[in-house]
């Protein structure tokens, strides 16, 4: 499989966008220890606890507070960096809000998309462009089967239709500006990413630790729908192997599912009772569906045949692990213990278990 030489990034210059959120939070960990000269952008961490403030990144990278709508301000910090790696994370990426607010997550989703394709193609210092989308671009038939990358993008809701567009955006400015030019364009499809340090709303890991926090039974509120669940470093590292390969070798640039096996596609009700029994203490759930909640997919799995074809990925941690992985963080932070310290023993011990 390709090599995850982490070496690779020591001296490249990286601009992320969304740096300062969950995913975003572990890639600057990554590539700050990596030797990258790392520049981030994005809105204030968004959320208290915020694993951006625990990560201890901040004074080792260029950290730039701004909102991905705001073109200008883009501009000038991607000037200033002058990349040569970009990967845009920036998002609204919660679907309940993104009924609360659809314009807002248009505006992020969409625009923001176009907004930094558009700082791309005005400076020539880029190689390597990756866009971090979703499982959910797809139209979801909830069938039993994968969704593969030729299948129709049609999301749903506001969040997953805006990443949809997202897409688009992204093979519009690929055939229309890119086709000529040596700059190498991927976006990326990930199922749902769990780990420690997701303190977000309406996610059911850190539904399951503010339970803890508070002493009370976890509330599960469609405890039957099936997703792809994965560790949050199974796709920080797929995305970090794409724009390395790629920047390496452009041909290998194209549209990919970075999701688990067959084996951790697995219901939430059981994703809750793996995580109670891992954590003991008689910790249980409760289920509190909910007859008026918005529409979300039931059954949702990536076919992941051409990543694992294309570079000889494969997944790391299984279902189990990975619980595993998220109690063992979440007593750390919850003891007061040393975060920074804990993202790096399980960053290392995922880079060694392949």
């Amino acid at each position: 499989m390709a090599e995850l030489d982490l070496t690779f990034f020591k001296g490249k210059k990286v601009f992320l966008t969304g740096h300062t959120g969950f995913k975003g939070s572990w890639m600057s960990r990554i590539l700050v220890n990596a030797g990258a000269i790392l520049t981030g952008y994005s809105m204030n961490p968004p959320t208290e606890p915020s694993l951006f403030k625990m990560a201890d990144v901040e004074n080792k990278m260029t950290s730039v507070i701004g909102d991905i709508r705001d073109f200008d301000a883009l501009y000038e910090a991607f000037k200033k960096a002058e990349p040569e790696i970009v990967i845009h994370m920036a998002a609204q990426p919660i679907v309940r809000d993104s009924y609360k607010d659809p314009r807002y997550t248009y505006d992020t989703n969409v625009m923001g998309t176009v907004n930094i394709l558009e700082c791309v193609r005005l400076t020539d210092t880029v190689k390597s462009f990756l866009n971090v989308t979703t499982d959910k671009v797809y139209k979801n038939n909830e069938w039993e089967w994968g969704y593969r990358e030729n299948e129709p993008l049609d999301g749903f809701d506001p969040y997953s239709n805006s990443k949809s567009c997202s897409e688009l955006v992204t093979h519009s400015y690929k055939s229309s500006f890119f086709a000529s030019r040596d700059i190498a364009i991927s976006t990326a499809r990930a199922g749902n990413v769990i780990g420690g340090g997701d303190f977000a709303n309406d996610r059911i890991i850190p539904d399951s630790v503010r339970a803890i926090e508070e002493g009370r039974e976890i509330i599960v509120r469609n405890p039957y729908s099936t997703r792809p669940y994965q560790h949050v470093l199974e796709p920080v590292m797929a995305y970090l192997m794409i724009v390395k390969e790629q920047y390496i070798n452009r041909d290998l640039a194209s549209w990919f599912n970075v999701g688990p096996d067959d084996c951790d596609c697995v219901n939430t009700g059981d994703l809750v009772t793996m995580f109670c029994n891992s954590w003991g203490n008689g910790l249980t759930w409760i289920n509190k569906s909910e007859a008026d909640a918005p529409h979300e997919a039931n059954f949702l799995k990536l076919d992941s045949s051409k990543l694992k074809t294309t570079f000889g990925w494969k997944p790391t941690w299984h279902i189990n692990t990975t619980i595993d992985k998220i109690t063992e963080w979440t007593r750390v932070y919850l003891e007061g213990g040393d975060i920074p310290k804990i993202m790096d023993k399980q960053i290392n011990d995922f880079l060694h278990c392949r």
